[in-house]
């Protein structure tokens, strides 16, 4: 091969791999930026919040930042810290601490927590419809008439510190039954209707907290543990998210925008609403940010000096 052959050859040969290098930078995943419409994927575990929050960044991202695609995963919630922290998931946006303390504590090394994106109050806890006025502590539900505790998502905290630690400490004949967060909903919906007593775990922020007069229970015995916040416990709790430890480096737009989004209690409230009655959370989110662009524009702007 003559010595101008040997050099075309390896003109070419550099030529493929500097494609080869350019393509896999703008391919997506969490290290592409949005200048090369990169992909991003978020944890979701269905609550209403972080439904709410999850597609609010899918929408900015996409249609403000210039992705390709924001992914969502709806996952139980062990699945979502682990997914976070092995880089299947580059955040998930719905940390409730006390309540995931322990979950966070696990993969602590391999995510970065950031400061609470909520800026409100929370309440979380047992409560009973106000219909049920003799029902004012835990220690009064075997004389309420309630025959169950209706739960949230079996991976749910709750459902692991109130059938071990509740139910045994007050000597409770009521079941907890734990299901998805939409069942939760519809049968208090349909018991509530029908005056029915019954047990329930709500939180707020959420479109339920006004969907109906109720009240939390008192907990003498301590046996929820850091699970009870609210005017119960004159307590709250902060919810923030969690970015894989390499999302700052990788994909510095996602990560500024992540950590600089912040809700308070009307704008995330509104939001929820809108979404329940949108034909999905994203056309949801479309419809909110043309009266709530100032909320978001600060997370934007962030997101546009890290490009």
């Amino acid at each position: 091969m003559s010595a101008i052959s040997k050099r075309l050859v390896a003109l070419v040969l550099a030529s493929v791999v500097a494609g080869v290098v350019l393509a896999g930078c703008g391919s997506g995943g969490g290290g592409a930026s949005s200048s090369s419409g990169g992909t991003l994927t978020l944890g979701d575990i269905g609550w209403t919040e972080s439904v709410a929050i999850s597609n609010l960044t899918k929408t900015v991202l996409e249609e403000d930042l210039d992705y390709k695609e924001v992914e969502l995963k709806t996952l139980d919630v062990g699945l979502l810290f682990e997914g976070v922290a092995g880089g299947d998931l580059d955040a998930f946006q719905d940390v409730w601490l006390p309540n995931h303390k322990k979950l966070l504590a696990e993969v602590d090394n391999d995510v970065e927590h950031l400061d609470p994106w909520y800026q409100g109050r929370t309440t979380f806890g047992l409560a009973v419809p106000d219909y049920m006025k003799d029902t004012k502590s835990i220690a009064d539900l075997n004389q309420s008439g309630a025959k169950e505790i209706i739960g949230i998502e079996p991976g749910a905290v709750i459902s692991e510190q109130v059938p071990k630690h509740v139910i045994p400490e007050y000597n409770l004949k009521l079941e907890y039954k734990p299901s998805s967060t939409a069942a939760m909903l519809s049968e208090v919906e349909r018991l509530y209707n029908d005056k029915e007593p019954f047990v329930f775990p709500p939180w707020c922020p959420s479109t339920h907290c006004d969907a109906y007069d109720y009240h939390y229970l008192k907990d003498p015995k301590n046996a929820m543990g850091d699970l009870d916040y609210g005017p119960q416990s004159d307590t709250s709790a902060s919810i923030s998210a969690i970015v894989n430890e390499d999302l700052s480096d990788d994909d510095p737009v996602a990560y500024a925008f992540i950590k600089n989004l912040k809700l308070d209690e009307h704008e995330l409230v509104t939001l929820e609403k809108e979404i329940d009655k949108a034909e999905s959370p994203t056309a949801a989110c479309k419809t909110w940010l043309k009266e709530n662009r100032d909320v978001v524009e600060p997370a934007i702007k962030a997101a546009k000096n890290a490009q």
